[in-house]
Order: structure tokens, then sequence, then C-alpha cells
């Protein structure tokens, strides 16, 4: 007779799950238009989630028969995923009402999105790992092409869709592979039979290179990039701004969870292909986004090159290197958003604008977006004092302290190239010819931009809780 689960720990997923629900219903029988009410409904069913979370279990908990799993290094992935996308929201709330396209289901997909990087983050088993990757991919692959009369926009959908499809099946056949050598398609099950072996089975091995080709394409890493800058550029920029924070920290934490859980023991095998993506994606982020002209491309190449310095955390193996990732990400979530809440404050007379000639001579025409601005692109560059400069200390000292020095290096080179373009905003802004004065930002918007930017001092100055947090978190993983 099988017993019932334990379903405390699943408790943030199961009411997000049910409020996503709900609001599908109130949505549908609400005579007008109730976009703007379901919005901060969802936001506010993000934040119980989040308060959930807290005051739940912070294990090690498992249920549904091993499959799902509750620690500190889940709550804390989990909770800063939500804060990007209860801002992302927020921006999507105040963009949809500008474009007079509101339409009640698009809050509901961003949540539904949102449950399914929850799951992934506390999936413990292969068929719970897809099971919530697909959730969140196929409530992104609509987002993307959300402005569905904008031909750009319906393209970046489709493209989205069709690599995605083929990134699912890299993963699906990679998985098929670990079970079928390992035994068992769960992490506790996997890790036990990895330690029996720790030179690794070739079959095991091919499958976790293909898991991990799987993973990397969620998170736009070289050579799984493809899609990243045309879906960037085509989805609307909201979209685009969830895009980059919430599900790159869901999908690197996965990356984290499968690499440091049951494949821990092979750490010899899969840890030179993620150094070699790494630089690729460092390398490539940082050259790339020289020649574009496109703000939100350049932004697309940009969270390539950042994610590639997240990935050196992840790369060196170590519980230091898994908190300095953790902390990166905490910061690239909020420069990333403020970032986006910028461009969605490039408005001339009503009419969005994208091009980064756009920006010329606002430090006179609009000198607040100039500043926050000016503050995000810094932070991006690594440089102090601002909280970017701490993320990349914190990933290079983790490989310097665990011997690759040529990565820390290559890392530190990058650096330097990518500030380029990141200067180059700065100069365009306060040296070039005033070009038409933007709009003046909406309140929603301009108060997420100054939040941001002024977080990255705040975070720089008043690391250490945060940088606890990300410690406490690390600890949870069977890292060295």
């Amino acid at each position: 007779m099988s017993t019932m689960p334990d379903l405390v720990p699943a408790y943030p997923e199961t009411f997000l799950a049910l409020a996503g629900m709900a609001l599908l219903m109130i949505g549908v029988f609400r005579s007008k238009d109730a976009t703007g009410l379901i919005s901060w409904l969802a936001v506010a069913a993000m934040a119980i989630t989040a308060v959930l979370i807290v005051t739940g279990s912070q294990g090690p908990v498992k249920t549904f028969s091993g499959m799902f799993i509750v620690s500190s290094f889940t709550s804390f992935a989990k909770l800063l995923t939500l804060a990007g996308a209860a801002v992302s929201l927020w921006l999507i709330n105040a963009w949809v009402h500008k474009e007079q396209i509101a339409s009640f289901e698009l809050p509901i997909i961003v949540l539904f999105a949102t449950l399914g990087m929850l799951m992934m983050i506390s999936a413990n088993d292969l068929i719970s790992l897809y099971v919530g990757l697909e959730l969140q991919s196929l409530a992104l692959y609509v987002l993307a092409s959300y402005h569905r009369n904008n031909l750009r926009s319906t393209e970046a959908g489709v493209k989205y869709f069709v690599l995605g499809a083929l990134a699912s099946g890299l993963l699906l056949y990679g998985s098929s592979l670990v079970y079928g050598f390992g035994g068992t398609t769960s992490f506790d099950g996997l890790a036990t039979a990895m330690a029996s072996e720790p030179t690794g089975n070739l079959g095991v091995v091919i499958g976790i290179v293909f898991v991990i080709s799987g993973l990397a394409f969620k998170v736009s890493a070289v050579p799984f990039h493809m899609w990243t800058p045309d879906v960037y550029e085509g989805a609307p920029t909201p979209i685009t701004a969830f895009f980059s924070v919430a599900p790159k920290v869901a999908a690197l934490s996965l990356f984290l969870q499968v690499l440091a859980g049951p494949f821990a023991p092979l750490i010899g095998q899969w840890q030179q292909v993620l150094v070699f993506i790494s630089l690729l994606s460092m390398g490539w982020g940082a050259v790339a986004a020289v020649a574009q002209t496109n703000i939100k491309r350049l932004m697309a190449y940009s969270s390539i090159g950042h994610v590639g310095y997240a990935l050196i955390g992840l790369a060196v193996g170590t519980t230091e290197g898994a908190r300095g990732m953790l902390f990166y990400m905490l910061i690239y979530v909020f420069m990333n958003l403020g970032t986006f809440a910028v461009i969605l404050s490039m408005r001339v007379k009503g009419r969005a604008v994208e091009d980064i000639k756009d920006l010329s001579g606002i430090g006179k025409t609009n000198p607040g977006i100039a500043i926050a601005l000016a503050l995000l692109m810094f932070s991006m560059a690594g440089i102090p004092p601002l909280a970017g400069f701490l993320g990349k200390y914190f990933v290079f000292m983790a490989a310097i302290k665990a011997g690759m020095v040529p990565l820390a290096v290559f890392g530190l080179l990058a650096s330097v190239v990518a500030a380029f373009y990141y200067w180059r905003l700065i100069k365009i802004m306060y040296f070039d010819a005033p070009a038409d004065a933007f709009d003046r930002p909406d309140t929603a918007t301009g108060l997420i931009m100054t939040a941001c930017s002024v977080l990255m001092l705040v975070l720089f100055f008043a690391s250490a809780p945060f940088v606890g947090g990300a410690d406490t978190a690390a600890k949870a993983l069977s890292l060295g």
C-alpha cells in the first residue's frame, strides 16, 4: 500500500500552482480588462511563496520518493528567482499599458514559468528535472512571441522554440545514457553509483556531456548561445528582462545541483568541459558585443559573458566557487533588471527606441537616466566601488585558490575587453551631441531603475549578509 508523500516541503510550489489557476479563473470571468489586477495578484502570490520558502524547512528534506529536495541552497536560489520574476512582472505590467496590448494571460504565463523554475531548482531526479525544465521552457516560448503582430517577436519565438526543442532532445538523450549506464534516474542513486566508479564509465561520461549541453543552452553559454541575440532583440523588452534574470538563475542553480550532486565524483571528467564553456562564453561575450548597435543585442552578448564568469565558480568545483557563483548571480539579477528598466525608459514622443546612438547626450537631456545607466555599466564592467567588482573578485579568487590561475587570468582579460563597450555607452551619454530627449519614465520603471543602481553601491559596502547567505547555500552542496 503506497503512502502519501510529505507535501510540506512542496508547499511553496503547490501554493504558486493553485494561485496561477485561481488567477486564470479571475481573468476569464472578469468582464473588463483584468491585466493590472492579475499582475499585482501574481506579484503578491510570488511574495507569499517567498515567505513560505523562508518560513519552511531549510532541510535538507526530500519528498515524492526522493524526487524533490529542499535545502538552504534551494531556498537561496528560489528566493533569487522569485525576486527577478516579481520585478520583471512589475516592468511588464507598466509596459503593456503603454503599448495598449494588455492581456491578463501574460502575468499568468510568467507565474507558471516561475513555477517551473522553482521545480527545476528542487529537482533531485532526472525526471523531475526535465518536467520542471519543460514547464518553464514552454511558457518562455509563448512569452518570446507574445507581441504576435510584431514580426521580430514571432521570429524570436520560433527560433527559441526550434533551438529549445533541440536542447531538450540533447538533455533527454544524455539522461537516457546516464540512466542506461547508471541504472537509476535518482540523484542519490547516481551519486552512489558514480562514487563506486570515480574514473567514470564511458557511457555515463558521454551522457553527462549531453546533459551539460542541454543545460548550457538554457543559460545561453557558448557554443549553445545562438538563440540569445535574436530572442533578446525580438522579444518585448520587459519579457527580455525576465529572460535575462529568472531563467538564468534557475538554470545555473540546476547546473550546480546536478554537477555537485550525482556527478560530483566525476569532477575530473566534467570539469574540463565546464572550463572550455566558461572560456568560450567570456571571450565571445566580450568580443561580439563590441560591434553591436542595438542595445538589446549588446545586452544579449553581455549576458553570455556574465554566464561565463559565473561558470568559473562551478568549474572550480569547490564550496568557495559555488559561493562566488551564487553571489555573482545575485548581483547579476539586479544589474540586468536595472539596465532593462533604463532600456524601457528609452522612449521618444511615445515611441520606443533601441539603438545605442539614441543615448547620445542624455547626460544633459535626461541626467537621472544617465546616472543610473552609468552606475549599472560601471558595475557590469567590474569597477569598484560597485557590486560587480565583488562578484568577479569572488569567482576569480575561487579559481586562483583551486589552482586554476589561467582561467582567472583569462576572465580578467575578458573583463578588460568587455569594459570597452560599457565605457562606450557612458561616453555616448556624456560626450556626444544630444539627440532627442527621452519621455519621462513611468513611476514603476523609474523606481526600479533607481533602486537597482543604488543597490550596486549598497551591495558593495554592505555585502556581508548576502555573501553569508550564499556561503550557507553553497555549503549545502556536496563540494570540496
